[in-house]
């Protein structure tokens, strides 16, 4: 059994990500020869060469392609791991994350008030990083929107919200009390990389096994809202709050379809006395836009 020695392993996903070892160095704070020996030690210890001098920098070799993804979650867990156990032996700090549209000051400030020597934060969570979020602690908890991939972590559904259709102020739906899929069944809507929430925002396919109608790919809610704008496809999301939307586009019921859910999600694992409390703040404090 080889007993690793996770220094140098972080040394070797060093040189991995620099493709070049004086880089790397320089990004360890450590010399160059003393990189190549601590290099040559894990070498030693694996019975494996892992990298290649070449002469634009280095190169991963067989061995080391498959021992990088592994290292990188070793290194991983054992951030993880280390957090874990901090917290559960003094829980002084939590990161509260949320993601677009979502506010979570009630819950927060409820914290802060029950704990005042707790270092409580906020991080509002891109849409593109709220699956890493959590697993890679960058937050502690995530306040964010279903669906949402729900493996390895614990979820509490805070609330639901109605979901509406977004559209030009002077599209023909625009001031209708409300709107069915019938109605929008031949409209464009705004897609975006994920296939899943595609399929639950977009609601494809249909009841009646038709596929949604494609719009143009949007990157980010600011981009969608432009699509709208534009005239150049539709949006289904969560009912916005009060003055969240820009002047040229309005939101119309969306009758028929289930409601969004928002929910808050923590590690499967997680054991912070501060996590716990911020779980039953959120359900005390978070509510609809509308509640």
């Amino acid at each position: 059994m080889t007993d690793l020695d996770l220094r140098l392993v972080r040394y070797f996903t060093a040189v991995a990500e620099h493709r070049h070892f004086g880089r790397a160095a320089e990004a360890l704070h450590i010399t160059q020869p003393s990189l190549s020996r601590q290099i040559r030690r894990l070498e030693q210890q694996l019975g494996a060469r892992l990298l290649e001098r070449t002469p634009q920098g280095s190169s991963l070799t067989e061995a080391g392609e498959v021992f990088l993804p592994r290292a990188k979650a070793l290194l991983r867990s054992a951030a993880q791991a280390a957090s874990l156990a901090r917290a559960a032996a003094e829980p002084s700090r939590i990161t509260v994350g949320y993601t677009a549209g979502i506010i979570v000051t009630p819950a927060v400030r409820a914290l802060r008030e029950r704990f005042p020597d707790a270092d409580v934060r906020t991080a509002h969570v891109d849409w593109g990083e709220r699956t890493t979020a959590l697993p890679e602690l960058k937050v502690d908890v995530l306040v964010t929107r279903l669906p949402f991939p729900t493996d390895g972590a614990q979820v509490t559904v805070l609330y639901d919200e109605p979901r509406v259709l977004v559209l030009p102020v002077g599209h023909r739906l625009a001031g209708k009390e409300s709107v069915t899929l019938d109605d929008i069944a031949d409209e464009p809507l705004v897609r975006v990389a994920d296939p899943v929430w595609n399929a639950y925002w977009r609601i494809d396919p249909r009841p009646d096994g038709r596929p949604a109608p494609d719009g143009p790919l949007a990157d980010a809610l600011e981009d969608k809202f432009e699509l709208v704008a534009s005239g150049q496809a539709l949006a289904i999301t969560a009912l916005p709050r009060a003055g969240a939307l820009r002047p040229d586009v309005t939101a119309v019921p969306l009758h028929g379809v289930d409601p969004a859910h928002v929910v808050l999600a923590t590690r499967a694992e997680e054991r912070s006395r501060l996590v716990a409390a911020f779980r039953k703040a959120a359900r005390a404090f978070l509510k609809a836009p509308d509640s």
